[in-house]
């Protein structure tokens, strides 16, 4: 488990009147609770993915079948976070139309499309960790301390494709600078928080 001390909080960018059903691309990062390390070990700077690590890739494929509005992108499972890009493909529909839509539920699929971002990370986080719990019980997985993942997640609307491809780049490097990694313990720490890290190195 990461030492108490190594423990820091992202600050929050989300935009106060922003429409996050709305279509667009969305780098999304989730971290473990205490950022324990939980997924992979990284060996000459590749990842290897113990069950764990596997069972959250799994989730994050389901998301294109749970979701039928939303496209995953690339990805990377780290030791104690995932990072990865998602889509959203919302119809263009009238105002009042799209109202109504958003609170019927289509029994068929499970979902009503239209899906937030805020939901689409909920689901994910929810599936990964009943998973969890569940091969907890069945394979003897060590347990989590209290919660698998942080209450909140770190999110960054992608606005174009330059950007896109900053990201993108980022997430496959990711194992490779690993020893520089904001959620890596022994890094360095000169920065306060994961938004000023990401200006640096992506924005």
């Amino acid at each position: 488990m990461v030492p108490k001390s190594s423990i820091y909080h992202h600050h929050s960018i989300r935009l106060k009147n922003y429409d996050y059903s709305q279509s667009g691309a969305y780098f999304v990062t989730i971290c473990t609770h205490n950022r324990e390390f939980l997924f992979c070990e990284i060996v000459n700077c590749k990842i290897v993915l113990n069950e764990k690590g596997k069972m959250v890739e799994k989730w994050w494929y389901e998301l294109n079948n749970k979701f039928t509005n939303i496209e995953t992108d690339l990805y990377v499972v780290m030791p104690n976070h995932f990072h990865g890009i998602l889509v959203i493909n919302n119809p263009p529909v009238e105002a009042d139309i799209r109202v109504c839509t958003d609170n019927i539920t289509d029994q068929s699929k499970g979902e009503h499309t239209g899906s937030a971002l805020h939901k689409i990370v909920q689901w994910f986080k929810t599936m990964t960790t009943n998973d969890y719990i569940k091969n907890v019980k069945t394979k003897n997985w060590a347990p989590f301390d209290k919660k698998l993942w942080q209450r909140n997640y770190y999110e960054h609307i992608i606005r174009n494709e330059i950007e896109l491809n900053r990201v993108r780049e980022y997430i496959m490097n990711n194992p490779l600078k690993w020893e520089l990694d904001f959620e890596n313990p022994e890094r360095k720490k000169e920065y306060k928080n994961f938004t000023d890290y990401l200006k640096v190195h992506i924005l």
